[in-house]
């Protein structure tokens, strides 16, 4: 992949600068934007836990030079360089969005647009076929090509609740430690990354392997330090595991009521799934377990055998921007043969603009040009929320944003893009 140091050129008031930004040089600058931005404020003692995820070369900024004797940072952005896995197991180059920020003492200036859209141009230009982010705010990013691809669910059950039986489970042996960079570290991530489920990004640098297991004192708010639960086979092979901590809370009558936060929990097999949730909805003193990030078709959906006693909330999580429509369409695979013409519209990236043929299925795809008339028709957002697999094409046409030009091309089409499994990632970033 190609390494991209111009910036494309975009308006700008008078004053104003966008250029690359040395996040090592420029750190503090960075830091003091995304505060302003986001009205946090780092302690020292969370600053002293950070883990600098920030990848070099991959950082933009706008600077305000109205003053040329102190220019300062008005606006922040960077990128992580991902592989996201698709339907059917290809990995793509992705873009992964990340700080954007704009100093509130900047806002409605352009900033964002000519920060996002230099964002869009450069990812290309680099040989990303897909951009992705979390969204802090929802009316933003769909203007720039940007469609939710992925959920992820928060879902809350009470202590003891019943969960089905699974053969194997009993053999499982379940441990319970205070995590650990260096001792878990390797673990997680080998466990992690050997989930096969679209959208499933994994931390593929040092920095974002120690990051998870980062356990900052505000985290706490009063409950314990981060804790870890692994499932292990017989032979000692990790199956699944949970980072988690457990807050304690009494009621008036002095009953317990503590609460297990959840943070990530990921289980190779159904067996591993029931030995895990099994183990973390009946630890003593506690009265529910709190899951936040899961798949929306995570292990403990079946597992519940009253439904109707979990509180789950569903959240938008990723956001999927197609930056080369054709070479996206043609690397994932399809549940069955599909045929079909679409009229894509991208009115920021033009090279994805137009009608392109469609031919794939279960054993690959190609993509080109079509001459002849569209049978469908959507905007690149909306192609993009469908891409995984998570949204189909039915349900986006029943809300409008897909039209069906030729009678009876829908519901191929939405059969084909679909896929078993829901896509979903545990992390934001």
């Amino acid at each position: 992949m190609s390494t991209v140091t111009t910036l494309p050129q975009v308006s700008l008031p008078t004053g104003y600068r966008l250029a690359e930004v040395d996040d090592t040089v420029h750190r503090q600058a960075v830091i003091d934007v995304d505060e302003w931005a986001f009205a946090e404020q780092t302690d020292e003692a969370d600053a002293a836990a950070r883990v600098w995820p920030l990848e070099p070369g991959r950082s933009v900024g706008v600077w305000d030079e109205r003053d040329p004797r102190a220019p300062r940072l008005a606006a922040f952005h960077s990128s992580y360089a991902f592989a996201m896995p698709v339907p059917g197991g290809d990995r793509l180059p992705t873009a992964g969005l990340t700080w954007v920020s704009v100093h509130p003492g900047h806002r409605r200036r352009g900033l964002a647009r000519a920060m996002l859209t230099a964002h869009l141009h450069r990812s290309l230009a680099r040989g990303e076929v897909l951009s992705a982010l979390n969204a802090a705010e929802v009316g933003i990013y769909g203007r720039y090509g940007y469609g939710v691809a992925t959920h992820h669910l928060h879902v809350t059950v009470g202590r003891g609740a019943t969960l089905r039986a699974v053969p194997g489970s009993e053999d499982l042996v379940v441990e319970l430690d205070t995590a650990d960079r260096d001792r878990h570290a390797g673990l997680v991530q080998a466990v992690h990354s050997s989930v096969d489920r679209p959208g499933w990004l994994t931390r593929d640098t040092a920095a974002m392997r120690a990051r998870v297991l980062v356990d900052r004192p505000s985290d706490r708010r009063g409950a314990e330090a981060l804790r870890i639960a692994v499932v292990r086979a017989g032979d000692g092979a990790p199956r699944a595991y949970a980072l988690f901590r457990r807050r304690s809370v009494w009621s008036e009558a002095h009953l317990p009521q503590g609460v297990v936060q959840v943070r990530e929990a990921v289980a190779l097999d159904a067996a591993a799934a029931r030995a895990l949730w099994g183990t973390l909805a009946d630890l003593d003193l506690m009265g529910s377990v709190e899951a936040r990030h899961l798949p929306t078709d995570d292990p403990l959906h079946g597992l519940l055998v009253d439904h109707r006693a979990a509180r789950v909330v569903e959240h938008d999580d990723v956001w999927l921007r197609l930056l080369d429509a054709p070479a996206a369409l043609t690397r994932r695979r399809y549940q069955r043969d599909v045929d079909v013409v679409l009229q894509v519209r991208d009115a920021v990236l033009p090279g994805n603009d137009g009608r392109w043929r469609l031919r794939g299925g279960p054993g690959g795809a190609e993509v080109t040009r079509a001459t002849g008339p569209a049978d469908l028709a959507l905007d690149v957002a909306d192609l993009a929320a469908a891409y995984l697999g998570g949204t189909s094409l039915g349900a986006l046409a029943l809300a409008g944003r897909v039209t069906e030009l030729t009678p009876g091309a829908l519901a191929p089409a939405s059969a084909a893009f679909g896929w078993p499994v829901a896509p979903g990632t545990t992390w934001g970033f």
